[in-house]
């Protein structure tokens, strides 16, 4: 399974989900809660503390890999992200194959494809640009440090704000699943998916980059899939 690892950059830091940041995912998560239409985000120490055992759990069994997003100025964290459906393509052919199981050590397994997503801000880091550079730290590390084939996103088909910003981001959408899973409300809900190829992933880093360095507003990036934003 990938190993854990700490996301550098100038306004974002990603660290690794550990216990210690639920106490500040509790004080996150109490803000504004209007904007959490779509994404599960903890309400309370109690819940924080259950939301983080449970990443834990998905992380020890191979099947995610989570982080903390924290502002770089101030050390706060204002919110969590992940990879998930990480997927494996090396080693014999196997039918029916088994997702998400990786070919020789898995200490030392990269995926050959992954998803971002389950991702939440504070209202205060909503438009700040740390989302957009949240997410340009994770498509460098999927493409070119594992060496990925595909990143997925995905959006509930209803949360147009968050498709128009993974369009932008130079996503290309695969299409909607209809009536495809349960949504947070309660209504079932169609799910819009996306993705990133790495032959693509040179063009979509200049565009991120260039909206970071102030080029193109980064206002239509800074809105994560399946994430409000203000």
């Amino acid at each position: 399974m990938p190993a854990p690892v700490v996301l550098t950059g100038r306004k974002t830091r990603l660290e690794p989900l550990a216990p210690h940041h639920a106490e500040a995912l509790a004080e996150a998560g109490a803000e504004d809660r209007t904007t959490y239409a779509f994404t599960p985000v903890p309400h309370g120490l109690d819940a924080a503390h259950g939301y983080v055992d449970r990443a834990l759990a998905e992380q020890a069994a191979g099947r995610i890999l989570p982080f903390a997003i924290v502002g770089a100025a101030d050390g706060r964290v204002v919110g969590a992200t992940r990879f998930l459906e990480l997927d494996y393509w090396q080693g014999p052919m196997v039918w029916p194959p088994v997702p998400g199981v990786p070919y020789g050590d898995p200490v030392t397994a990269v995926p050959d494809a992954a998803e971002i997503g389950n991702t939440w801000l504070a209202p205060r880091a909503q438009g700040t640009g740390i989302n957009t550079e949240a997410k340009l730290l994770m498509l460098r590390h999927a493409f070119e440090t594992w060496g990925v084939r595909r990143i997925s996103f995905r959006a509930d088909a209803r949360n147009l704000r968050s498709r128009a910003a993974i369009e932008r981001l130079g996503a290309t959408c695969e299409g909607v699943r209809r009536a495809h899973s349960r949504g947070l409300d309660g209504v079932v809900r169609s799910t819009a998916f996306y993705s990133i190829l790495d032959d693509e992933w040179p063009t979509v880093r200049d565009i991120i980059e260039l909206r970071m360095a102030g080029t193109v507003s980064t206002a239509v990036l800074d809105c994560a899939p399946d994430t409000a934003c203000a």
